[in-house]
Order: C-alpha cells, then structure tokens, then sequence
C-alpha cells in the first residue's frame, strides 16, 4: 500500500476479533479494511496443534455460521465437547454441565485459534468491498473534523470514517487514542500445552481448582487435550524447564488421575495472567474490540466469546447506522455500541476475578464453605441451568449474529 486508500471503516488487528469484524461489515455492504502485521497460518501439518485454543459458545459458532466461516473451520477440524465437570482438589465440592439439560446436544466446540483466524481470512478475501493490508503497521492516527487517518511504517497512510482498535491487550492503537485502561496482575502464569491421556477424554472438558489455581484439560480430536494450568510465576518457570518425563508426571499428580496417566506432551509457552479494561470503548472516531477493550483470567474460557459478541454488537450498530443513513461514526451510533457492551463484559470480568479470588483462598472454613456452594449449585437444577446457558452465550440481549439472524437485514 504506498497511495492513500479511503474506506469506510479500518479495522486494525486481524486475529478472530478483529477478522470477523471485518467479514461481517463487508458482508453488510460497508467499505471494510483490514490491517495486520504478519499474515497468519494458513496451512500446517495434519499431526500438528496450535498451543493457543478457545471454547467457542453456542452464540459464537451462530455468529461464525451467519457470516460464513464455521464452514471452513469444521474443513480444518473442530472438537464438540458435550460435558463440563469443576471440582475443588482439597475440598468434596464437585459442578457438572450437560448441554442436554438445556434442550442442547453439546455445551460448545474447542477450536484451534489458527483454525478460526484462517478460516476468516479465507472468508474475507472472497468478499466485495474488503481490503487487507499485511503486512502494515500503524506508527500514528490523525483525527479531523472529516476522517481519521492512519499512518504506516512506511509511510503510506489510510483514512476512514472510523477506525476500530482489535490489536489486542497491548494495543498501540488503543494507546495513540488516548484512551487509559486500568487492571491488575494475579501474579500467575498460565501454562498451556498438547498432552495424550491414557483415558479418552470423552468430549468432556475437565477443570480441577488446585491450591495455586486451576488446571484445565480442553479436549480434542483424536483423543488428545489442550491444558491450561495456572499457577504462581515461579511454579510455571519450574514446569516450563521440567523435560518431558518430569513434566508429564507433574501433570499426572495435578490431574488427580482423572484422565488417567499422561502419556504425551507438545510444546510448552506461558502468558502472565491478569485483569485489564478500557475505561472506555470509544472515543472520536475510534472503537475498542476484544482484548484491547477487555482482558481476564481464561478459568472460564470466555475471552474469545466477549470479542466476537463485541464485534457483533458493533457491526450491527454500524450496519443499522448505514441503512438509517445515519453517520457510522458518529457519537450517538458508538455511544450505543460501548453501553450494549460494557455492561456484559463488565459482569462477566467481575465474575471471574471474583471466582478466581474465590479459589484463591486456602481458610479450611472457607474450603468447605465453597464446597458447599458448588454441591448445591449442583444439585438445584434451575440455578445450575441458569449457569450452563450463560456459560454457552444463551442469554440476554445479545446482537442478531449470536442468534444467527444476519445483522445487515431490517
């Protein structure tokens, strides 16, 4: 891109948050641009995983099928999980989900990250009125009274009527718009992996809350489980350095022997672990979507889900803007987006502080306290139904995709 380029809306940040945005603004007749600094995967070998994998909800497989992705991605593989089983590992406090409690079949689908962004991207590339840029990164943003700007680091610039942040929890464009976040770190680290059991997993995702935090077993295709264990900074540097024996034995000991003995391990990485959020969503001409707006413990899994409904909820308010003839960037069309969203997000990063905290403490009066309230959760079907449907995004007031009604239809 070495000429100016104008487009209705630039989206910065191609990741799943960022990309769907896109596909699903181009879909709706908006001039829709894309820009990334590196080109994802798009092919891989077939015995291979990605390290980073989301539980996708109910709202957010409806939300990927009505702009046209889920397709591409069940091409790639993707893994159902039917069951959720939460249990305290020094405490008899024990949760258990079945989607068929709520008239489902699965509670939600373990999907590869590099499978859903691939799967987009493909997407895009086939629709009308979509640009990417990549690779290109943005060094400045210039606001007027008639577009903003974005400059690039090599000096070409792009303009447009709006310009939305998806770059992720460090964002840079969130920072070039001055607007401030607030949050903290829980001193952890989250260590994620491929692991064989010796039992197959049976569709179930397992999460076991141990004294430094929990340990999740995602499950996957051909039997195999993504892990997500959390635990101080130190425990995660020692696990890190641990070769594949110790590590494996380790992992055993940690499961409590609920998938029998590990046999195989990928791969190790680990990400700090933290609560963050945008003061606010929007500012003149600028949106915040997905991790730039919002970051949180993934004990639940529901980081993905939040940006993908947060790049619902602004593609229809931006498509309705549209079709009413209404300024897309103006205050009221973005106001309307930050406060649909703000609240539920706020909820749910609230939620998972306060449940990580929740777990966090080692009082024995406490323990069985907690224990308490997970048996009788359990055993009180409506309230546990309540937390299953949220849990799989049927819930609320979400935005049309989540319901997989097109949001570019009055």
């Amino acid at each position: 891109m070495t000429e100016r380029s104008d487009c209705e809306v630039a989206v910065v940040g191609g990741g799943m948050v960022g990309t769907a945005l896109a596909c699903a603004l181009a879909r709706g007749g908006i001039h829709v641009a894309l820009l990334e600094s590196r080109a994802p995967e798009r092919a891989w070998p077939s015995d291979t995983v990605d390290l980073r994998v989301s539980a996708l909800t109910h709202a957010s497989q409806k939300m990927l099928t009505t702009i046209g992705a889920w397709s591409g991605m069940e091409q790639r593989g993707v893994s159902p999980y039917r069951f959720m089983r939460v249990w305290d590992a020094d405490y008899p406090g024990e949760l258990s989900f079945d989607g068929a409690d709520v008239g489902g079949d699965i509670l939600g689908h373990i999907v590869e990250n590099r499978v859903t962004v691939a799967a987009l991207w493909d997407l895009l590339e086939t629709l009308p009125g979509a640009d990417v840029a990549c690779p290109a990164q943005v060094v400045d943003l210039q606001r007027s009274e008639h577009d903003a700007t974005l400059v690039l680091e090599d000096g070409s610039r792009l303009s447009a009527d709006l310009i939305v942040a998806a770059d992720g929890k460090a964002s840079r464009l969130r920072e070039l718009a001055g607007i401030d976040i607030t949050g903290w770190s829980y001193g952890q680290s989250a260590l994620v992996a491929t692991v064989q059991p010796g039992r197959w997993h049976e569709e179930t995702a397992y999460q076991r809350f141990l004294s430094e935090g929990p340990l999740a077993f995602l499950p996957l295709r051909d039997g195999a489980c993504s892990i997500v264990w959390s635990c101080s900074l130190e425990s995660t540097k020692k696990n890190l350095a641990m070769d594949d024996e110790t590590f494996l034995r380790a992992l055993t000991e940690a499961s409590g022997g609920i998938l029998g003995t590990m046999e195989r391990v990928g791969p190790r990485a680990a990400f700090p672990l933290g609560l963050q959020f945008a003061r606010k969503y929007t500012d003149d001409r600028v949106a915040l979507v997905g991790d730039a707006a919002h970051a949180m413990h993934p004990l639940a899994g529901q980081g993905a889900n939040m940006g993908l409904l947060d790049a619902a909820a602004l593609a229809e308010v931006i498509c309705q803007a549209r079709s009413q003839g209404r300024p897309i960037f103006s205050r009221h069309v973005l106001r309307r987006y930050e406060r649909w969203r703000k609240g539920d997000n706020f909820a749910m990063l609230g939620g998972m502080d306060a449940l990580k905290r929740m777990y966090g403490v080692s009082f024995a009066p406490w323990g069985h306290l907690r224990s308490t309230g997970m048996r009788c959760i359990d055993k009180t079907p409506p309230l546990k139904n309540f937390f299953t449907r949220y849990a799989m995004g049927i819930r609320g007031d979400l935005p049309k995709l989540a319901y997989g009604v097109p949001c570019w239809r009055s």
